[in-house]
């Protein structure tokens, strides 16, 4: 039996992919090895699977509870992005954090390839026609499916929800890179080059930022897609967003006050300390022990606060 690939989930891959290889780009920079990154990238993708299948099971559940075997069938479809951004980054962490890892730093790390993946994806979504778009008469972006095979509604005039997410998703993206000085140029070649320079004070922050944006958008494209109501007349989504946006909001809050309390705050890559050097390891000389100060000094600059260039 032949191995059929989809729109989605060819655009699903490759969003996967380019996510995670810019992760580990920004993840070098932030203080992080390779290994530990991918080892993250690996259980995210894992948890990101698995949340956006139980999220989508939850909100059709009057279809799989008809027919249960029907839910383990994910090459069939049936993904929710909110189960993404939440099975995702909570299987990271926790990884990340049975490792010793700096788990609020490691989520804005996440940030930023993880938006540009969501927004890759759509491009599956929009080629389909998944994601029915309600319908509208008269408006010049509308579009209009005419491929018998095609999962959208023949015919009809519909709004390209998807699409007007892809667009504010790669603007989100363009913010946090701005936010995190992403991409900068070298003085002495003029090419750009990976960076990690964070303009909050604080880990943690790009990734609430993150999330209230996404939230905030998603709210009111949830307006110009056909959906199934959840609950008060919004449908999952709706209601996520809202959830996710206060949650958001605290966070950034909470983070600020931190902030004017006991000032900004870029903590190593690492939670456990390396090992100290022994003193008949640095006991030469005195030239060689000020030598080593200034190379831990080094050390540990680059470790609290990720180099600004290269």
């Amino acid at each position: 039996m032949p191995v059929q690939i989809t729109w989605h989930g060819f655009f699903t891959a490759v969003g996967t992919l380019v996510g995670i290889w810019l992760a580990v780009r920004w993840a070098v920079r932030a203080g992080y090895t390779e290994d530990d990154t991918f080892s993250v990238a690996m259980w995210g993708v894992i948890g990101a699977i698995i949340g956006a299948r139980l999220f989508h099971v939850v909100d059709q559940w009057d279809f799989y509870s008809k027919d249960p075997i029907q839910i383990i069938k994910i090459n069939e479809g049936g993904l929710a992005i909110y189960g993404t951004i939440v099975g995702g980054p909570v299987a990271g962490a926790l990884y990340a954090w049975r490792k010793g890892l700096n788990v609020a730093r490691l989520a804005d790390v996440a940030a930023p390839p993880l938006i540009l993946g969501m927004a890759i994806g759509r491009i599956g979504d929009i080629i389909n026609g998944e994601h029915h778009g309600a319908h509208v008469q008269g408006f010049p972006l509308a579009v209009v499916y005419t491929n018998p095979n095609t999962l959208g509604e023949i015919g009809v005039p519909v709004h390209l929800a998807v699409g007007y997410e892809l667009v504010l998703d790669l603007l989100i993206f363009a913010a946090l890179v701005w936010l995190v000085r992403g991409v900068i140029r070298s003085r002495s070649s003029g090419r750009f080059r990976f960076n990690w320079g964070p303009r909050y004070p604080r880990d943690g922050m790009l990734f609430w930022t993150y999330l209230g944006l996404y939230s905030l958008c998603r709210f009111f494209i949830q307006f110009y897609r056909v959906d199934t109501p959840f609950a008060l007349g919004l449908s999952q989504a709706q209601l996520l967003s809202v959830l996710s946006a206060m949650v958001a909001v605290w966070a950034l809050v909470f983070q600020y006050q931190r902030y004017r309390r006991y000032g900004p705050e870029h903590g190593p890559a690492m939670r456990v300390a390396a090992p100290a050097t022994t003193p008949e390891a640095t006991a030469p000389s005195a030239v060689s022990e000020a030598a080593a100060d200034e190379s831990d000094d080094a050390g540990a600059k680059v470790a609290d606060r990720a180099p600004l260039s290269g």
